[in-house]
């Protein structure tokens, strides 16, 4: 059967639904449900959605079509109509949820190699704006902001927590920025 001919098909049932046939209804959803079912997956697949997001879109879209089946107009095709159904639960899903793609950062470790850049100053100068903090800040600062490790590594090598590294990493680097500043 082609798409015109199902097409068709699907809207007999559903002018039989809409006059009170139950059965048609029941023939309509059962019908229709794998096109909306490939046609959800085929979207989320393409903005790099998941499967199960593909499965709640297509609820949703049961939903208003059983709701809002009254304002298909029986006179025009009802494929153009379920793809608009499906295309407005899509975006509504997105809004709802906000869309977040997640990408491992291993997958773009390498389009992410920072710049060589110099800070300008010169070893001794460094030396001399991190004479002005603290120990613990002092170390953090100068494996972090210099030597390029991790919190983690820097935490662990101090014996610490990442979020107390983090927290005196923050303070550190705005005491030197008012140091510097007042230069």
């Amino acid at each position: 059967m082609n798409q015109s001919a199902r097409e068709a098909e699907w809207g007999n049932w559903l002018r039989l639904a809409m006059d009170g046939d139950a059965a048609a209804y029941d023939r309509f959803l059962r019908a229709v449900t794998p096109y909306l079912r490939s046609m959800a997956r085929k979207r989320c697949n393409m903005l790099g959605v998941s499967a199960g997001e593909a499965e709640d879109v297509v609820q949703e879209v049961l939903l208003a079509v059983h709701l809002k089946r009254a304002t298909w107009d029986t006179s025009r095709p009802i494929g153009p109509w379920l793809s608009t159904i499906v295309r407005n639960k899509m975006i509504d899903s997105f809004r709802k949820r906000g869309r977040h793609i997640s990408v491992p950062i291993d997958d773009v470790m390498e389009t992410l190699q920072a710049e060589d850049r110099r800070s300008g100053l010169e070893p001794a100068d460094l030396e001399k704006m991190l004479a002005g903090l603290r120990d613990p800040q002092r170390e953090i600062v100068r494996s972090i902001s210099v030597s390029g490790d991790g919190i983690r590594e820097t935490a662990e090598r101090l014996k610490m927590s990442e979020g107390a590294v983090r927290v005196a990493l923050h303070r550190a680097l705005k005491g030197l920025a008012m140091l510097y500043r007042s230069e």
